[in-house]
């Protein structure tokens, strides 16, 4: 009879724990400090870009952010796939079509790239920016749910990542995130292919 017991009480709180799967990706300048215990996330002004990936189950947890920008408390209730910005500096992204390394290559029109830069100018101002549209505009000291699927991926600011595969037949679930001097820099490329050659 105990067995039985300890049996459905342990059963109990693997179903009370099961499905509240959280994966954090913190993005810092410097390496950040992630403490799970106390709920804290301390950022410096460091350089480079630093990610951490964070997988938690818990149904609802808050930290308190120590960073460049000053201090922030940011809370994660639903389940999914967040990003946590610890820089003092804006991130920017979007969900990315599935594409293979073949049509990766494939030129641009002139048209799909008048439409792409528009698109980046209205995101590097937080223009047309909602969860519908897929696509974030992530200020510092900032947490925001990116997708309701914990098994999505996130391409974070300075990645070169071109194209990627299916898993099991399926299209992955890609985000691919920018800094906002990035997104002008590649604004101004896709300029420069604007202009016809003399």
């Amino acid at each position: 009879m105990k067995n039985l017991l300890a049996f459905f009480l342990v059963s109990s709180l693997l179903i009370a724990c099961a499905g509240n799967d959280k994966t954090i990706v913190i993005m810092s300048k410097g390496e950040a400090t992630v403490d799970l215990n106390a709920g804290t996330i301390k950022a410096k002004d460091g350089a480079g870009h630093e990610e951490k990936l964070v997988a938690v189950n818990k149904a609802d947890i808050s930290f308190k952010l120590n960073t460049p920008t000053g201090e922030a408390t940011v809370q994660l209730k639903e389940n999914g796939l967040y990003i946590i910005n610890v820089k003092n500096d804006t991130i920017i992204g979007s969900y990315q079509q599935y594409t293979s390394a073949n049509q990766a290559q494939k030129v641009m029109s002139q048209e799909s790239l008048a439409q792409k830069i528009d698109s980046l100018q209205q995101l590097s101002q937080g223009k047309n920016v909602s969860a519908a549209n897929r696509n974030f505009f992530i200020l510092p000291n900032q947490a925001t749910l990116i997708s309701n699927n914990p098994q999505a991926q996130v391409v974070g600011p300075y990645h070169q990542m071109r194209s990627a595969e299916r898993v099991n037949g399926k299209d992955p679930e890609i985000y691919r995130f920018y800094s906002i001097k990035e997104i002008r820099e590649m604004i101004a490329k896709l300029q420069a292919l604007t202009v016809a050659p003399e």
